[in-house]
């Protein structure tokens, strides 16, 4: 099954807020994101449709087996591509921006090679 970006977005945002407070609502994604509580409302309806999500009673959002490993992807790609960015010498503001438009579309290839290098560089320094 084909994953979309804008659903790959909100998993990572589900697992960075989950790693921040805890518990994950629909609100919390509408702030992170700034994003419509209407449009998260959508969004949340077809990843739970989906199986990568479920919702308890009251509202707690949790990544089920299939959101959490796509959520960690990307998410490792994000943390990944921000480091290197700011090794280069990029504001960490514009580093996060920058990862975030390049985690959805590199080949596993790609960021296999680029994840090695950027190893190799911190045992280097």
């Amino acid at each position: 099954m084909q994953i979309y970006e804008s659903a790959e977005d909100y998993l990572e945002a589900i697992l960075m807020i989950q790693k921040k407070k805890g518990v994950v609502h629909s609100v919390d994604i509408a702030n992170e994101k700034n994003f419509s509580k209407a449009s998260v409302s959508v969004a949340m309806k077809k990843l739970r449709e989906n199986g990568y999500i479920s919702m308890e009673k009251d509202g707690a959002i949790k990544l089920l087996e299939p959101g959490l490993e796509i959520a960690t992807k990307i998410y490792e790609r994000h943390e990944l591509l921000t480091d290197m960015f700011m090794a280069l010498g990029v504001s960490p503001e514009t580093a996060a921006e920058d990862a975030c438009k390049v985690e959805h579309d590199l080949s596993i290839e790609t960021f296999e090679a680029i994840k090695n290098y950027v190893l190799k560089q911190r045992k280097v320094n």
